[in-house]
């Protein structure tokens, strides 16, 4: 068995071979496209694992590489970091560490779920891009009356048809702050007409997969925040304890812990914000529509105003347990019928 490392970039791969006993076979520099590394990697001989970074297109890489690797383990960024601290950093010396920890069975490994899920997260995310702009437009939009002293609508009355009626009609001073408003309009309208035919697609598949029906049975949970949870967890037997559902999803606070001193600090932020922000809002929804989840929230809150918002992230992660929970047992979500139930 031979243990490769490598130390992919956009134009250059760095990569070291080891033996069965741990010694380097052979290192080189591949110049050129992905094309060029899998050639070379052809050239490998059998059996062989293979062990890179975990980058943008890591699942094509991933998928191309299976098909002549015996083993392809993608290595989790962040734990590699904590690793490779060194002040003596380079791409060879990176690619020999990765065959190194291979050969070590030490890699920390990110989970790689197939073309589909890849391409659905890639979607969802991208309705999120669609959004920003539109959001972008609108700001762009009420600068511009600002700016000018012009007063039509305010608040969300602007965007329904009738303000944005008004909007196309209003007197600006200047020949260029007409042409500014009217290509503003105009990019809103096309990103409007996106955001539908994006949200058209995502409600096709949310539909045909059980799993975002199921979530949807939690009060407060939107197609667009089960859908999101449903694709990033993909697998709910990955991980191994319900409660690691929130390190994945980077709603358990940061820690400090040495002798009996233990400090929690803020959330760690890891994994896709996205996803956050999404169970930020659901956990909202939840406090107002179900007296379960606003039972969880008044427990952590202890009714003072500036725990507020610690009590928002705790039912935030409280939600996404149940729902990894939900996904795992099939089960449809239940009031419950004491304060008890809730913790």
């Amino acid at each position: 068995m031979y243990y490769v490392g490598i130390d992919v970039h956009g134009r250059s791969f760095a990569m070291c071979i080891l033996d069965h006993h741990g010694k380097t076979v052979k290192e080189t520099t591949i110049r050129g496209s992905l094309k060029d590394l899998l050639e070379a990697v052809v050239t490998i001989k059998r059996p062989f694992a293979v062990c890179y970074e975990a980058s943008c297109g890591y699942g094509y890489l991933h998928d191309q590489l299976a098909r002549r690797a015996q083993r392809v383990v993608v290595a989790h960024p962040g734990q590699l970091r904590l690793i490779f601290r060194s002040k003596r950093k380079n791409d060879r010396i990176d690619a020999k560490r990765l065959a190194t920890l291979l050969f070590l069975d030490q890699v920390p490994p990110v989970y790689v779920p197939s073309l589909d899920v890849r391409s659905w997260r890639q979607f969802i995310g991208f309705r999120h891009r669609v959004i920003a702009k539109r959001v972008r437009v609108k700001n762009s939009l009420r600068s511009l009356l600002r700016t000018h002293g012009v007063t039509v609508v305010t608040g969300k009355r602007l965007w329904t048809r009738q303000g944005r009626a008004l909007l196309a009609t209003a007197e600006l001073p200047t020949d260029r702050a007409v042409l500014q408003r009217d290509l503003l309009l105009d990019e809103l309208a096309h990103l409007d007409a996106q955001l539908r035919r994006v949200e058209q697609e995502l409600n096709q598949t949310a539909r045909a997969h059980p799993g975002v029906e199921l979530l949807r049975t939690i009060p407060g949970v939107g197609p667009r925040t089960a859908e999101a949870v449903v694709a990033f967890i993909d697998d709910p037997a990955r991980f191994r304890a319900n409660k690691r559902v929130g390190s994945y999803f980077g709603l358990v606070p940061c820690q400090d812990q040495s002798g009996d001193a233990n400090r929690l600090g803020h959330i760690t932020r890891e994994g896709p914000a996205m996803v956050r922000k999404l169970l930020t809002e659901a956990a909202w929804q939840g406090i107002r529509h179900s007296p379960t989840i606003r039972a969880y929230f008044e427990r952590v809150q202890h009714g003072d105003p500036q725990r507020r918002k610690i009590a928002l992230i705790a039912t935030a992660h409280y939600l996404v347990r149940v729902m990894q929970a939900m996904l795992r047992t099939g089960e449809f979500w239940r009031e419950a019928t004491s304060r008890r139930r809730v913790a």
